[in-house]
């Protein structure tokens, strides 16, 4: 018996391979058209999602330095409590050996229960901080923006207007511990116009600093400027100066202090038909005034007063904002006689006169000169009358 032919399986395969290639047509079509829409709406998307990604990024780093800020201050109130505390203890016990023994016996228990930041030498850091910041609320304003790494540096210096001088002026210009730590072996404080000053004028104007944030141009100007890094030969021209200075702008404008922002060099001045040229100009945001910086080779004389006063009087006249005040000017010099210095009244015209070092000194050279130049500074202030404060200039 012949095997009837069975012609469905064949006739199905017929009808199924056209319908599979319009299927497959049909499914590259869908496809290219999603992508043709997906390539027309890409660009809006991804500008859209960069400025999403920017603004969260920015809420992200906020929040983590709010936090960061938090623990750090919450961290520098604990250790000063238990400075505090342990400061108390050992007066009560009147016991010259009781201090050495407690910080043995509480280093030890503290450390293994809560880690190394509780060792004997730093036990003896919380002590001397809560010495020198006998009130938590100054404290507390400096912890919002100094670590305790910072202040363990600045509590072991034995002048209180320095340390108050370190630490305002590192909460106001935000140095790092290097920054601190740089600014005091170079002896900025010593170097400042601020410590050539009566103490008691020093510290209303460090108390003026830490409440309002007002910097005075004392606190700005120094002398002497340490231009070591310039890498000037032993003779050298203004224009050398000028120069290296200027290709060295980012260290020397470190080191006239954060605020300082260059605006010009050999600023044009055109008086009666003649022209003057003044070598540097610069702002400064915190005083919000023109600087204007004359650099000499040699020593002060009577005569770069009056030039200075010309370019400031220029200055005052055509380019200083009227929201601004005064321009104020600082004459960069090799050396000065302080006799001449005594007799011209420099600060009553805005003029900040300063001698520069192009060559690093020894440190104990260095301590000595400044250590000379604020004797001489204050053996010039005139007495003020018993019971009575000098006017801040």
């Amino acid at each position: 018996m012949t095997a009837k032919k069975n012609t469905t399986p064949s006739a199905v395969k017929t009808v199924s391979q056209p319908s599979k290639k319009l299927a497959g047509r049909q499914h590259a079509q869908t496809v290219l058209a999603s992508a043709g829409e997906s390539q027309s709406i890409q660009p809006k998307a991804v500008a859209a999602s960069s400025v999403l990604l920017s603004e969260l990024r920015e809420m992200i780093v906020a929040t983590r330095q709010t936090v960061a800020q938090g623990i750090n201050s919450a961290l520098v109130m604990l250790y000063w409590q238990i400075g505090q505390r342990i400061q108390l203890d050992i007066l009560k016990q009147k016991r010259a050996s009781y201090g050495d023994e407690i910080f043995h016996a509480l280093s030890g228990k503290l450390t293994v229960e809560f880690g190394r930041g509780f060792t004997k030498s730093n036990l003896f850091n919380m002590v001397r901080c809560a010495e020198v910041f006998p009130e938590a609320k100054v404290l507390l304003a400096l912890s919002t923006q100094l670590s305790w790494t910072h202040l363990r540096r600045i509590i072991y210096l034995d002048d209180p207007l320095k340390r108050d001088f370190y630490a305002e002026m590192c909460r106001m210009e935000q140095w790092n511990t290097r920054t601190l730590n740089q600014k005091i072996q170079s002896m900025l404080f010593e170097r400042t116009a601020l410590s050539k000053k009566p103490d008691k004028l020093m510290t209303a104007e460090l108390k003026k600093l830490r409440e309002e944030d007002k910097l005075s141009p004392d606190l700005v100007f120094r002398d002497p400027y340490l231009l070591d890094f310039l890498g000037l030969k032993d003779t050298f021209a203004e224009k050398d100066l000028e120069a290296a200075i200027l290709r060295e702008i980012e260290a020397f404008i470190l080191e006239l202090g954060v605020g300082f922002c260059f605006v010009a060099r050999q600023k044009r001045m055109q008086i009666d038909g003649r022209d003057y040229y003044l070598d540097l100009l610069f702002y400064h945001r915190k005083l919000r005034r023109l600087v204007a910086i004359e650099l000499k080779v040699g020593d002060f004389d009577a005569a770069d007063k009056g030039q200075m006063d010309l370019y400031l009087g220029w200055l005052k006249r055509y380019e200083c904002d009227p929201d601004e005040a005064e321009p104020l000017g600082m004459i960069l010099c090799a050396g000065k006689s302080e006799g001449h210095v005594e007799l011209m009244d420099l600060h009553k015209s805005g003029i900040h006169l300063a001698s520069y070092l192009t060559h690093a000194l020894p440190q104990k050279q260095l301590e000595a000169k400044l250590h000379e130049a604020v004797r001489l500074a204050r053996s010039r202030l005139p007495a003020a009358p018993t019971g009575t404060t000098q006017d801040l200039p």
